[in-house]
């Protein structure tokens, strides 16, 4: 039997509230297929699995929410029948030892029969579902039996406050932040890059294209962070288990301003192995739906590095926070024209501030400035992107 958990869609989450499930009991799974859709902080996330088999049972129902890990549902594998599942099942339940009674448990369950409350069967059902004690619900029916109505207006009080989206939201994003500067010791290094080559380059090349075809300079940035990264495997993977894990795919996760604010940061895969056109396409899908909350659970579990640009109306430089386990991010500034002197001659020429902050586990100040020196040199020669 296979069991299916909930993944961690990022660094700022510990929880997450089950939306809908995809599948039902029965019905065979695909690696890769969307199964389930679950609610985080940020955004409600397409839950993939990667494995295959025949879903069995659902184990957490719609609308409940639990910590990461928790197991959402079991799976058959290949050749296996519900009849083993069910004796695995009854065979692991027994094999675990039964947890103590509580005192509040201990003292309803020794009262005799008669002192008991009476319950109306479909007050006991609806009390089960809304995972209330029935023992603890007053009764206002005859002898002060527990009624519907009762067990209403129990749920009723046991139900929180409505909770600010934005705020839970900035509230996971600090917690998150907090420990990657707590647990990562960040360095940062910072480069100006002069972009007048690639202007012009890409300028000439969105001529030639269709308006749904041009490609923004953001998408010949993603494409010179990935290819200068195969010079730097050490800022390329995670940080798991006190070692570095490099990465082979490049998996760049970008950051993506919501409308209800904060940031997310979902991945593009292989951005190394893309054409600018592709990427071009796969970045305005990602932060269309990012922004309408719609992401799949592998674009959030594994960028092997994040990007953020803060574009035309941002500052000269950003220096950001690692997400981890990530071990590198990689920043740039606006485009702005300033003065610039190359072969002893003073020019305005269109400039930008790219910033990394890496982790000093992984990598150090040498390394970390042979990538800026890299990707520098890639943006001077556009056409090899």
């Amino acid at each position: 039997m296979i069991e299916f958990k909930l993944p961690s869609l990022g660094a700022d989450m510990d929880e997450g509230k089950l939306l809908e499930w995809k599948v039902k009991p029965g019905e065979v799974v695909k690696r890769g297929q969307v199964i389930a859709v679950v609610d985080t902080s940020k955004a409600a996330v397409e839950v993939e699995i990667w494995q295959e088999g025949t879903l069995f049972e659902q184990l957490v129902p719609i609308g409940e929410t639990v910590p990461v890990g928790t197991v959402l549902a079991t799976l058959l594998q290949p050749g296996e029948t519900p009849e083993q599942a069910a004796l695995y099942k009854r065979e692991a339940t027994a094999a675990r030892p039964a947890p103590k009674p509580t005192a509040a448990a201990a003292a309803p369950s020794a009262a005799p029969l008669a002192q008991r409350r009476p319950v109306s069967p479909a007050a006991r059902r609806h009390a089960s579902e809304l995972k209330l004690d029935i023992e603890q619900i007053v009764g206002t029916g005859p002898h002060g039996a527990v009624t519907i109505e009762d067990v209403e207006k129990a749920a009723a009080r046991a139900a929180p406050a409505p909770t600010d989206r934005y705020a839970e939201m900035r509230k996971a994003i600090a917690a998150a932040m907090s420990r990657s500067k707590r647990e990562i010791p960040h360095y940062y290094l910072s480069e100006t890059i002069p972009m007048q080559r690639a202007a012009e380059w890409l300028a000439r090349e969105n001529e030639k294209r269709p308006v749904t075809e041009r490609v923004l300079m953001g998408a010949v940035q993603l494409k010179a962070v990935a290819l200068a990264l195969a010079k730097s495997p050490e800022l390329n993977g995670f940080w798991r288990d006190g070692a570095f894990h490099p990465e082979s795919g490049v998996h760049i996760g970008v950051a993506v301003s919501i409308r209800q604010g904060g940031l997310i940061a979902p991945a593009i895969h292989d951005v190394d192995k893309k054409s600018l056109v592709e990427l071009m396409r796969g970045l305005s899908d990602l932060v269309a739906r990012a922004r309408a909350g719609s992401l799949r659970s592998s674009e959030m579990s594994d960028p092997t590095i994040t990007v953020t640009n803060l574009g035309e109306q941002g500052v000269e430089a950003v220096f950001g926070v690692i997400y981890p386990p990530q071990v590198a991010l990689v920043g740039f500034g606006r485009l702005e024209t300033r003065p610039w002197a190359e072969s002893g001659e003073l020019r305005a020429v269109p400039l930008v501030t790219a910033s990394l902050s890496a982790d000093h586990r992984a990598s150090d100040g040498h390394r970390g400035a042979r990538f800026l020196a890299e990707l520098r040199e890639r943006l001077q020669h556009p056409e090899e992107l």
